[in-house]
């Protein structure tokens, strides 16, 4: 019985491995993806070996924001929309993603993503700051926030990551931690896997619309970008959840209740680890990215919250 499965099993692999060969995609030549995707506002700044893209828009105090994984600085957009009259704005697209692509050395770990961040915003003289991140941004965020905490003075942690769990992980990621699957994923770039990881996110799927699908898509496909996905999704993440205990700062947490990724169970763990002053907003019809799905909503939320002088500490049982 053993010899058939695995018979079996290596039939399928084959069977992908040769459907795969007909699906391989090359890459989008990276002035291409300038012209359509960088703005008046994108600049890119060398470091690490690698050309950072980033936008400063607004006026005001300093506000950084952060994406998640296989996204960009446009999932920004709408905030940066309600809120650069108030803020100035800061956003980049991390190693990985969006147009500044793989690292040099593939190094994904959050503390050499906490050193390159921290490196930008010396660049820019950027001082005492608001920051906020969803998902792998989130994570970014907190473990700087720790890091560095004379220069932060708000987080804001929409669906963020970071908490130990054994949860199975989403599709994509499952694919991209599969050996031999992985080597695949690298090369093809299966529209219709993006538009799913999409309508994961989403709570709403009548939000995902060809254009949101397009710019995932076409950004995928920055070079290098895919094979930095894989060695993103295979890096190991070290436990650092217990320092959130040294936070003393007010936090607001984010998150949407239909969110698959990170479950809001999980929004009650860091509410309990959190030392400082916690706000919560949950947001009952959104998914994995609200910030992204509902921009005017969640952008009033966080503006109320950075502009209050003193919040109330809100208590999870």
């Amino acid at each position: 019985m053993k010899k058939v499965m695995k018979t079996i099993l290596a039939f399928i692999i084959v069977l992908i491995v040769v459907l795969g060969l007909f699906l391989v995609k090359t890459d989008v030549p990276l002035d291409e993806l300038e012209q359509k995707y960088a703005s008046s506002s994108s600049k890119f700044v060398r470091m690490e070996g690698m050309n950072v893209h980033y936008r400063i828009e607004g006026k005001g105090r300093p506000l950084v924001l952060l994406h998640g994984t296989g996204s960009s600085l446009h999932t920004w957009d709408g905030w940066v929309q309600a809120l650069s009259d108030t803020f100035r704005i800061i956003r980049l697209d991390l190693p990985a993603f969006g147009l500044t692509g793989p690292h040099p050395n593939h190094d994904y770990r959050i503390a050499t993503y906490v050193k390159l961040l921290h490196s930008l915003l010396n660049e820019l003289e950027v001082g005492k700051m608001a920051l906020a991140g969803n998902s792998l941004g989130g994570f970014i965020a907190w473990r700087y926030a720790i890091q560095y905490p004379d220069q932060v003075d708000r987080l804001i942690l929409l669906d963020a990551s970071g908490y130990p769990n054994n949860d199975p992980p989403p599709l994509v990621f499952r694919l991209a931690q599969t050996p031999v699957l992985n080597k695949l994923l690298s090369k093809i770039s299966l529209r219709a896997l993006v538009e799913k990881s999409l309508h994961e996110v989403y709570g709403d799927d009548s939000k995902v619309t060809e254009l949101l699908i397009d710019r995932y898509y076409e950004l995928s496909l920055r070079p290098g970008n895919r094979e930095a996905f894989v060695a993103r999704a295979n890096t190991k993440m070290a436990d650092h959840f217990d320092h959130l205990e040294q936070l003393r700062i007010p936090v607001l947490l984010m998150w949407g209740e239909r969110d698959l990724w990170t479950p809001v169970k999980y929004l009650d763990r860091f509410a309990q680890k959190l030392a400082g002053n916690v706000a919560i907003e949950i947001y009952p019809d959104l998914g994995h990215v609200p910030m992204e799905e509902a921009p005017a909503r969640t952008a009033a939320d966080a503006s109320a919250f950075l502009l209050t002088q003193a919040i109330s500490l809100q208590t999870i049982e």
